[in-house]
Formats: C-alpha cells, structure tokens, sequence
C-alpha cells in the first residue's frame, strides 16, 4: 500500500508515524507514506497558501490553486483509489471503513487546516470525506494519522496473528469483552473465575455474554444493529 499524504505540516504525523505498529509496517515495507508540503505549491512571488473567505467572516481558508496543483501533479504519476479529505461533516469512520480500506493499493490524503479548504476542492477533487468523529480538530493531520493507524494494522503482515486484529472491538459491531492478565489477584481485586477454569468453551460463551453486555450498556445503537436486529431477522426466518 502507498498513502500520499498533502499537509501544511508533515512533522504532526512523522512522529506518531516512527513508532509501534506503522514502523513496523514501514520497516517491513508493507505500506509507503510519502508526505507532500503543501507550501511547495504555493504561487510565487509570496507562496500564500491561505486566504479570507468571500463573504466575510473570521479564520482564514486553504487556497484552491496549491491544492489543485498537488493532486493534479500526484495523479500524473498514479492512480489513486480514493481522495479523502477529513472534515467534520464527512462519513464518520468506523471499523467497517478500516477494513475496507486496507485493502486499498493508493490512497491521497488532504489535510486541512484552518476553516478548512476552499470548496471547490471538495466539489470537484475529493472523491471521499471522513471525519474521525463529531468535534472540531485544529487541522486534518491528526484525523489522517488516525485514519492511517487504523487501516495499517489490518494489512497482512503487519500484525504477527492478525486473528488479533480481527477479535478487536467493532469488527463484529459489538465492544470486545473484558481482557486479563497475571497477577490473578492484586490489591484483592480477582481475575474472574471462569478464565482460570480452562474450560474454552465456557470462556467463549463468556466472552460472548460480555461483549453484549458491554455493547448494550456502552454502545446501546450497535447492540440494536448486531444483536436485537438479527435475532428478529432469524426469528422471522424460522416461522
């Protein structure tokens, strides 16, 4: 996989990017991550890469042109299975999104900045809009580095036994159950039983009984979707 990656500010993600998981990735040369300083694009004789918005208002707005020039410069030299711009009214990721993309060959990310980036990128350049959740960030760089951990881990190779990625929280729609490890006791505080009893099959359906529960309580909209929504489906099924 190559993620190209145009932002203001390519040290935010160069740090998060040499550790755990996406260096190993990197080191394994698994995925590439080509960073591309939006200011080299910028039109002389200033290189501004911002401006006020039309209309009035505070905050200033990423510039169409070194935008433009960017991705047209990129796609000459690739064909990119998506462009995506994060913004905060774009589709909300989740793991069904990170699966789907870690399948992908080329992937450009825009990062914004500031209010953002002028419109008519996103009307006639984007060919995707995320948003890593319902707040406002200072720029795109921090939802493109989660963005990128999310779909990295979940190449082949990435991780030494990728059923570990694929029991994790949300690939199923429901929140993994609770996980343990030594002591078994600490502070009077107790592993539960059933985890020590070396039963597999109790322990499955344990851990199946958990995840529910943890949905239900946690993430009550997921449980609908997964659990209540397909127990009418089969229920309707079978009569």
């Amino acid at each position: 996989m190559r993620i190209d990656i145009i932002t203001l500010f390519p040290g935010m993600m160069e740090s998060p990017f040499g550790h755990s998981i996406v260096k190993r990735a990197l080191n394994a040369q698994l995925v590439e991550i080509h960073y591309h300083d939006l200011r080299q694009y910028a039109l002389p004789p200033r290189k501004q890469v911002d401006d006020y918005p039309f209309g009035g208002g505070v905050g200033l707005v990423i510039k169409i042109e070194p935008i433009f020039k960017c991705i047209t410069d990129l796609k000459r030299k690739r064909g990119y299975d998506d462009i995506i711009y994060f913004a905060p009214d774009g589709e909300l990721l989740n793991q069904k999104m990170a699966n789907y993309y870690s399948t992908k060959k080329n992937l450009l990310l825009l990062c914004g900045h500031y209010k953002g980036v002028d419109q008519r990128i996103r009307d006639h350049l984007i060919t995707k809009e995320i948003s890593v959740g319902d707040y406002v960030l200072s720029g795109g760089e921090i939802a493109a580095t989660v963005f990128c951990d999310a779909i990295v881990r979940l190449i082949p190779g990435v991780l030494s036994d990728l059923s570990s990625a694929l029991g994790d929280s949300f690939q199923d729609d429901l929140i993994e159950a609770p996980i343990y490890t030594r002591p078994r006791i600490f502070n009077n505080w107790k592993v539960p039983e059933v985890l020590l009893s070396g039963n597999q099959s109790k322990i499955d359906q344990w851990r199946d009984q958990m995840s529910l529960t943890n949905t239900k309580n946690k993430r009550p909209h997921l449980y609908e979707k997964s659990y209540v929504n397909d127990s009418q489906t089969s229920k309707d099924t079978s009569e």
